[in-house]
């Protein structure tokens, strides 16, 4: 999804000729004779790699303009797919609401556009769309088809609690582990702790933000979050690289604060799973000039393209999360405080984590995490941790190799 609006879609054709047949309904049948991962330890083999004019990118090495083509067509193919898919449910069933879960799912962009273009009035995705939802079903099968329980029903809204379903820590458990390692802190109540942390990001800072319940599923929702200014021109490539220890390509979300996300996007309803992409309005978007309009692949990455330039892809668009007082109060009210500042009611959100490790739970993790990377502030639950204040920490970049990349 990252990497497609930097492409062509040069191999859409060849995908559709060679690899997968697609009727009109949406069913289709691979050629798994260009696939590993049904009898192997790999996901596409040597006749692949030869109808893609090459071998495999390897890990950390140059991304390409054949990877950014790659992944543009297979964006375009899996969109079609999708959007047949849903007609074909449409047509049969007569339903006009859509639920979506499996991993396919979490394409945001796919869901953007099935919501603009596709035939349903409204979908909903489960915010743990992949495998991990398994349990969620599960669990429901029995509550509703073992137990003979009813469905509750809430006009409007899900009954997820916002995916804040994991757990949370105390005051008592976090000095616990701080304390023992001379870690430095200030505890704000919530009254001044807003105003104060709106101020370091409104100076670009990056703050580790850990609190509540933790998110249910793979996109971090404000309760175990990396944030920062999205007015900032260098914040994208600054996380990218100093944070998150990935490719510089890689877009990050925005978390806007409801009530007024269709003044910043152009979206009309609530987003607070993270999985709907839309566009940056026309009024937030900077004017490209003759000269920016040529340039091709990765040389579009650091146009800035609109107000909050952070959040806003090469395409304009944004994967956009609502943020609302009703499922993530503390949250809200940070992002209204920022907007006090600087009129911006959107802050950059991404999982708490560094490239291949999970998303932090504890407060352990935590400040591992901000210890190991050059995040500028931490906040655990009430506790406000400058990087500058912390007693030294080991260097140790043995961790980078415990997990496998993305």
């Amino acid at each position: 999804m990252g990497l497609a609006p930097y492409g062509e879609p040069k191999y859409v054709d060849q995908i559709m000729r060679e690899l997968i047949d697609v009727k009109e309904d949406g069913t289709f049948r691979l050629d798994m004779r260009y696939f590993n991962y049904a009898t192997g330890l790999t996901m596409t083999n040597e006749r692949f790699d030869t109808l893609f004019d090459g071998p495999p990118r390897r890990p950390e090495s140059e991304t390409t303009q054949r990877e950014m083509d790659i992944a543009r067509s297979i964006q375009v193919v899996t969109e079609e797919i999708i959007l047949r898919l849903a007609r074909t449910v449409h047509r049969e069933t007569g339903e006009q609401y859509l639920c979506l879960a499996g991993g396919v799912a979490l394409n945001c962009v796919a869901n953007g556009r099935l919501l603009r273009e596709g035939p349903f009035e409204d979908i909903w995705i489960q915010p743990a769309a992949g495998d991990a939802g398994g349990a969620l079903g599960a669990a429901y099968t029995v509550w509703h088809e073992y137990l003979n329980e009813d469905r509750a029903l809430r006009n409007g809204t899900d009954l997820m609690q916002g995916s804040y379903l994991g757990p949370r820590y105390d005051d008592t458990r976090i000095r616990a582990y701080l304390d023992p390692l001379g870690a430095v802190y200030t505890r704000l109540e919530d009254s001044e702790l807003f105003d104060r942390l709106a101020g370091i990001l409104e100076n670009e800072n990056v703050v580790g933000w850990f609190q509540g319940r933790m998110e249910f599923g793979p996109r971090a929702l404000g309760a175990r979050s990396i944030i920062g200014d999205p007015r900032s021109k260098s914040m994208q490539s600054v996380m990218n690289l100093k944070i998150k220890y990935r490719e510089s390509f890689r877009p990050f979300a925005p978390a806007v604060k409801g009530e007024a996300v269709s003044e910043w996007f152009e979206i009309d309803r609530p987003s607070p799973y993270m999985l709907l992409v839309a566009n940056v309005s026309e009024d937030k978007r900077y004017t490209m000039t003759e000269e920016q309009q040529r340039l091709f692949g990765i040389e579009k990455l650091n146009v800035p393209r609109s107000q909050v330039p952070a959040i806003t892809h090469v395409d304009y668009s944004a994967r956009v999360q609502t943020i609302h007082r009703e499922t993530n109060p503390r949250f809200h009210a940070l992002i209204t405080a920022f907007e006090a500042r600087t009129g911006c009611p959107v802050l950059v959100n991404t999982s708490f984590n560094v490239r291949g490790e999970p998303i932090v739970c504890t407060p352990e993790d935590a400040y591992r995490c901000f210890m190991r990377t050059e995040m500028d502030y931490l906040v655990i639950e009430n506790f406000v941790l400058a990087k500058t204040d912390q007693p030294e920490w080991e260097k140790d970049e043995s961790w980078k190799e415990e997990f496998e990349l993305d």
